[in-house]
C-alpha cells in the first residue's frame, strides 16, 4: 500500500481505525444487553471459536476424540461480543484497503487513457505530417 509514501493516507487509515473502536465497543455493549443479538449473533460463534480452539489444543497435546465442553452462557456472550468487536475493527481495516485499492486503480486507469488519448493524437499528428511530405514531395 502506498500509505507509507503519503502521510496523509497513513493518517486518514489511522483515524478510520480508531474511529471504527468506540463503535466496536459500542455494538459489544448493545450485544451484552440485548438477549436476541446475545443469543443468536454472540453466542453461536463464540461456542464455534471456542469449540475450534480446544479441539486444536487437545490435538496439539496428543489427546484425540476428547469431548469439548460448551462455555457457559456468560463467557460465551463475552468471547462472541469480543469477536464481533475485533471483527467489526478488522472489517473496517479491510474496507480501507479496498478503498485505497479502487482509488489507485482508478488513478492508473485515468493515467492509462491519458497516455492512449496522447498516443493517438501523436499518430495522427504522424500521419498528417506524411501526407503533407508526400504532397510536397509530388510538388518538388
Amino acid at each position: 500500500m502506498v500509505a507509507g509514501a503519503f502521510p496523509l493516507a497513513k493518517l486518514l487509515t489511522l483515524g478510520a481505525r480508531q474511529l471504527s473502536r468506540p463503535l466496536a465497543a459500542r455494538i459489544k455493549a448493545g450485544a451484552r444487553a440485548s438477549p436476541f443479538f446475545r443469543t443468536y449473533i454472540c453466542l453461536p460463534p463464540a461456542q464455534l471459536y471456542h469449540w475450534v480452539e480446544m479441539r486444536a489444543k487437545m490435538r496439539l497435546m496428543g489427546f484425540r476424540g476428547a469431548a469439548v465442553k460448551p462455555l457457559n452462557e456468560e463467557a460465551a456472550a463475552e468471547l462472541g461480543a469480543e469477536l464481533l468487536g475485533e471483527a467489526i475493527v478488522f472489517g473496517v481495516g479491510g474496507l480501507c484497503l479496498y478503498l485505497e485499492y479502487a482509488r489507485q486503480a482508478g488513478q492508473a486507469r485515468k493515467r492509462d487513457e491519458e497516455q492512449t488519448a496522447t498516443l493517438r493524437e501523436l499518430r495522427e499528428q504522424l500521419e498528417r505530417l506524411q501526407q503533407e511530405l508526400e504532397a510536397v514531395r509530388e510538388r518538388l
